[in-house]
């Protein structure tokens, strides 16, 4: 999970999904266009199922070199695999995640809307910060409200990468990526695309290129 000069996409699964037949979705969407990462992120499911949907998923990611990220819960992205973990303020600790996967493994902090929060997980080690949400979102209950100029001054001090979300779309992402977001992650303006994941991920990529130019 690298951005190079460029940002990029990192997609987080639906809410639910039946991991036979997302399988195929997920292959389509990865096969349209540059994708850095996929966040699996099941909120309601138990250890089972969470550990048959990384069974079904996560070689559809590695077969195409996208990392495959576990949401919350680090001790099954350690059991089954997972390139790493993302965890929230509510969640168990950067600390305590890190000793759980290893110090190869990916972690990755929401931060909110928050400086303070996103300097103290990146001088703890995270591998990324994640600020939002950035526009209104039905994805979940966005209480924080993040800004342009918070990514800003992020990508401006410091080294490590720092990922957009909410409400993010093709069209309203170039401010982001001009301000310097290296990863947009998106959830419902790719799995509920009109014409399909697969449109949506190159409509998100010649976007990025666009703005990219633009800076």
């Amino acid at each position: 999970m690298n951005t190079g000069d460029r940002c990029r996409l990192y997609l987080i699964t639906p809410p639910r999904l039946e991991p036979a037949r997302f399988a195929d979705t997920l292959a389509l969407a990865l096969d349209a266009g540059d994708v850095s990462c996929v966040q699996l992120r099941l909120k309601d499911a138990d250890d089972d199922a969470l550990k048959r949907a990384v069974e079904r998923l996560r070689p559809v990611a590695h077969q195409r070199d996208v990392a495959f990220i576990m949401n919350d819960r680090p001790d099954i992205a350690a059991a089954t695999g997972c390139d790493g973990v993302h965890v929230g303020q509510q969640d168990i600790g950067y600390a305590e995640a890190r000793a759980i996967v290893g110090r190869d493994a990916i972690v990755g902090v929401t931060c909110h809307d928050s400086m303070h929060l996103a300097m103290e997980a990146a001088e703890a080690g995270a591998d990324y910060v994640a600020f939002g949400a950035f526009f209104p979102t039905t994805t979940k209950d966005a209480r924080h409200k993040a800004t342009i100029a918070l990514l800003e001054d992020w990508s401006m001090a410091m080294v490590v990468p720092c990922v957009a979300i909410g409400g993010i779309t093709p069209e309203n992402c170039g401010p982001l990526v001009k301000a310097g977001a290296d990863f947009l992650a998106v959830v419902s303006a790719v799995w509920d695309a009109p014409d399909g994941p697969a449109a949506a991920v190159q409509r998100f990529n010649a976007a990025i290129d666009a703005a990219s130019r633009a800076r």
